[in-house]
């Protein structure tokens, strides 16, 4: 990082989104205590230099062990290296939680491969069905005659 950075803050190309800290901000603080802007800034600094010195340090391991691309097992052993502990049984449940949710997408996919139908087939049997429904729940609104 240059000291035009540490100087004038973090570069926008390397922060997170504001609106986001600032609402993971708000859920985290008791209702009666707010977040001055100076200090959600100063909040994403940080984190922005959480996110730098883990990824460096896994990337570290990662050239260590030969590979071009940082993968989870690299980001736990650096969390260890730099003395974050605390945080390995958290992200291990990320990303067994990831894991399981690429499983569903993948199966999900399979299921729609097995259809036969090109995605434009698909795309009109979806169109069918909206208009089935919507037609339903006209009907169920109308009043008896």
């Amino acid at each position: 990082m240059s000291s035009s950075d540490l100087a004038g803050g973090i570069d926008e190309d390397l922060s997170l989104p504001k609106a986001t800290v600032t609402k993971l901000v708000n859920e985290m603080l008791p209702d009666d205590i707010s977040c001055a802007k100076e200090t959600r800034d100063l909040l994403i600094d940080c984190c922005v230099e959480f996110i730098h010195l883990v990824s460096s340090e896994a990337n570290e391991v990662c050239e260590k062990d030969s590979r071009k691309t940082i993968g989870p097992e690299h980001v736990i052993t650096a969390l260890q290296r730099l003395g974050f502990e605390d945080y390995i049984a958290e992200v291990r449940d990320s990303w067994d939680e990831h894991k399981e949710s690429q499983k569903e997408r993948e199966k999900r996919g399979k299921r729609m491969e097995k259809t036969g139908m090109t995605d434009e087939e698909m795309a009109r049997a979806q169109e069918e069905m909206f208009a089935q429904a919507r037609l339903r729940m006209q009907q169920s609104s109308q009043p008896n005659q």
